[in-house]
């Protein structure tokens, strides 16, 4: 019963964080309240940037291979990189090589999304029915014209999943860039001395928070990219 009490305890002085100011332990700075809201900024300023670095990179690239259909194992084994080699170990690997700072960090934060993104888009693209590609090249299509009138929208949902699970990834491993001297919501949870433990819950909270909004915002997004809602797609293992 103590230890449930004290979870709660803790849980409470975590969301007291979250919503009131207050002095941090160290002194002459107000931490918490509309304080993570910088944070929050800061986290969402460096996620966007990796993510549209990943899709920028890995869209075009996906959607070429899966077109042309060469170029199958540069896609499966980007792929089974990205899910093998744990994060954290990737970016400090990256950070070793080029350093500290926000471009970087944002760059090493994109390794993270290419992988996912190129993986579905390519996918997305090979599983179009090779009929209804012939029928457009009958229609006298050009390659391009293929690939944006009818690969393209067909594979959209697929695409938008890929940038889903990247989103994800990249929001929740945005919380370790302050160890490269990057500010975002995970300055609470490293910095302990001075936002001590109710500052490293809540900033947890808050960075699951994210995660999941982010998950849903992405979700309702590949619904309605789907030209074809009632068919069920699914990536093969």
């Amino acid at each position: 019963m103590s230890a449930l009490a004290s979870i709660l305890s803790d849980f409470g002085e975590a969301l007291e964080f979250i919503f009131t100011e207050r002095e941090s332990r160290a002194g002459g700075s107000e931490i918490g309240g509309t304080q993570l809201l910088g944070l929050l900024a800061d986290h969402l300023a460096l996620s966007a940037v990796a993510l549209a670095i990943g899709i920028a990179v890995a869209v075009p690239l996906g959607i070429w291979l899966g077109h042309t259909g060469r170029g199958t194992f540069l896609a499966v084994g980007i792929a089974n990189v990205g899910r093998a080699v744990p994060s954290i170990a990737l970016i400090a690997l990256f950070f070793a090589f080029l350093g500290t700072g926000f471009v970087n960090v944002a760059l090493a934060l994109a390794l993270l999304a290419i992988p996912p993104i190129l993986a579905n888009a390519y996918v997305g693209i090979r599983l179009v029915e090779p009929d209804t590609v012939d029928a457009a090249r009958g229609m006298g299509m050009t390659g391009p014209q293929i690939v944006r009138r009818v690969e393209l929208p067909l594979a959209l949902p697929l695409v938008v999943g890929g940038i889903r699970t990247s989103a994800v990834n990249v929001v929740a491993t945005a919380a370790i860039a302050p160890l490269a001297g990057v500010s975002s919501l995970g300055d609470p949870i490293i910095a302990f001395g001075v936002y001590g433990e109710s500052g490293r819950l809540g900033a947890s909270i808050v960075v699951a928070a994210v995660a999941v909004a982010t998950e849903v915002t992405f979700g309702l997004a590949q619904r309605l990219a789907d030209p074809l809602p009632s068919t069920r797609r699914t990536v093969p293992a």
